[in-house]
């Protein structure tokens, strides 16, 4: 296939400019229209005339339930690792097959730095249970290189033995040191049922979902119940999942903001190709420009609202594989 709309892509993370951003999009959807013959097939049963799609808005975003089915690249590079979600026993589970992975070390490590600043002033700590159990997971492979890359002999992965972390949690955070807690979150409600915490310098970061493990909550109910239990002001979030390989943080009341290499758009609930106002509720629709060698227009399965400077909410999920989504999970 024509490789005429090669992009450099060290270009992904130099942008500055929303109209910056609209012009690198545009090239990467050309690119990835050329050479990745999923997404082209997919733009081609859509009837989309690529010549004439000049906004964000003209872009098709493939549905993420692609990754489940198909192998979704646009090089023929050999696949370096492929990151694969959770799933209980029989599910089928989405997998992302990376070609370069230092663009995915490169994203989270400029992504992580624009929010917290310089990694080496943290202690990483990771109560990740359901994702250290299984092979695959694109969150434990970040946070592992940050834990690495924080160059403290107490950063580290935490298991089952809460005991430990609890001893470790008091004593960091009573030194004045400053830690990152970052725990799938019926984790963290487990251990804040074992201890009650007052930290001063801890950031306490959830990466959502319960595995299984609890009944579903809303957020605020969930981040009330950690706040009291950390004895926090705040909680801090993380969005990312397989089929991206980036990520936006909230640094507390549930508002994440991207990176300049993300955009996110609301669709329509009922039509998938109309985009609705800001503040409304609808799908979210992610542009992920770091996913230059697989799909970087994700139709994702998660409802949200987006307000402004490209920051957005996350209100809950579409109850099923709909792609248009009529009926949806009361969150």
């Amino acid at each position: 296939m024509s490789k005429k709309f090669l992009i450099n892509n060290t270009d992904i993370f130099t942008i500055s400019s929303q109209k910056q951003f609209e012009k690198m999009a545009l090239k990467v959807f050309r690119y990835q229209y050329e050479n990745n013959l999923v997404y082209q097939s997919f733009c081609n049963f859509l009837k989309t005339d690529v010549q004439k799609v000049k906004s964000l808005q003209q872009i098709p975003f493939l549905p993420i339930q692609f990754f489940k089915s198909h192998d979704i690249v646009s090089n023929t590079n050999p696949v370096q690792t492929t990151f694969t979600s959770s799933g209980t026993t029989g599910m089928i589970t989405s997998k992302h097959l990376v070609t370069d992975v230092t663009l995915y070390e490169e994203s989270y490590q400029k992504g992580f730095t624009e929010f917290y600043g310089n990694i080496e002033n943290y202690v990483v700590l990771a109560l990740l249970p359901s994702y250290l159990e299984r092979e695959g997971s694109s969150l434990i492979y970040m946070v592992e290189d940050l834990i690495k890359l924080s160059n403290h002999p107490e950063s580290g992965f935490y298991l089952h033995n809460h005991e430990d972390l609890i001893k470790k949690l008091i004593e960091l955070d009573e030194s004045g040191q400053n830690v990152i807690l970052i725990g799938v979150t019926y984790a963290l409600l487990d251990l804040i049922e074992k201890q009650k915490f007052q930290l001063q310098n801890t950031i306490i970061m959830e990466t959502g979902g319960m595995k299984g493990k609890r009944k579903e909550m809303i957020r605020e109910e969930l981040h009330e119940q950690l706040c009291a239990g950390f004895g926090v002001p705040s909680i801090h979030s993380e969005y990312g999942m397989t089929e991206l390989l980036s990520q936006a943080y909230s640094l507390g009341n549930g508002i994440f903001e991207c990176p300049a290499w993300i955009n996110i758009l609301i669709r329509d609930t009922e039509d998938a190709l109309t985009y609705i106002p800001n503040g409304k509720t609808g799908g979210i629709n992610v542009i992920d420009l770091a996913n230059i060698n697989s799909c970087s227009f994700i139709a994702t399965q998660d409802l949200g609202k987006k307000y402004l400077n490209n920051s957005f909410e996350v209100l809950g999920r579409f109850d099923n594989s709909d792609i248009r989504g009529c009926n949806l999970m009361v969150v």
